[in-house]
């Protein structure tokens, strides 16, 4: 019998089928940081939470004097451990905690990104979340078989500057597909 090679999806977006209903995930662009036999770890980037960066900065009692990192949103990177937060930047740069994506990204798990931010001294690009989402082993791979998911390699421009309300439709875009077509119950103008 020959085995089959898996795909992996590690540094791809993740990106809900207008059908997929599940709250946590609906109309949901997750950024896949780990994808292996074991199961998979991802991060939501089109979640916002009501907390910008310098309310959890505050709460985590890190000074800052910087307007534009204290207007920057915090997401709801997904359901699992919603109080763990986790830094997706570039560049990678040296942080106690990093897992590294790719020669560019990295997530970083250690408070010190945040107090290197917090003094303009952290990395350029940036995406602060709380919580992740996982699946288990082979779980992905059942739900992408169901059609819950389009995947698509990750685009830096969507992953940091692309308006949080505009991300779903763009990381779609990448494979040519508009999601506004696909929906049983898109609006008409």
């Amino acid at each position: 019998m020959r085995m089959i090679e898996a795909t992996f999806l590690t540094n791809q977006f993740l990106i809900a089928m207008p059908a997929l209903a599940d709250p946590n995930f609906f109309q949901t662009v997750t950024y896949i940081s780990e994808h292996n036999a074991n199961g998979a770890l991802g991060l939501v980037i089109n979640r916002p939470l009501q907390l910008s960066l310098g309310q959890l900065l505050e709460h985590l009692e890190i000074n800052s004097d910087r307007p534009d990192l204290a207007a920057l949103p915090v997401y709801q990177g997904g359901p699992v451990q919603p109080e763990q937060g986790f830094v997706i930047h570039s560049p990678i740069g040296q942080w106690g905690a990093t897992l590294r994506v790719t020669d560019r990204i990295g997530i970083t798990t250690s408070r010190d990104i945040l107090q290197a931010l917090a003094l303009g001294e952290g990395p350029e690009h940036l995406l602060v979340a709380l919580g992740y989402a996982g699946w288990g082993p082979g779980q992905l791979e059942q739900e992408l078989a169901e059609n819950a998911w389009l995947s698509t390699p990750a685009d830096f421009d969507i992953l940091f500057y692309k308006p949080t309300e505009q991300r779903w439709l763009a990381a779609a875009a990448l494979l040519g597909i508009d999601l506004n077509l696909l929906s049983a119950d898109a609006g008409h103008a």
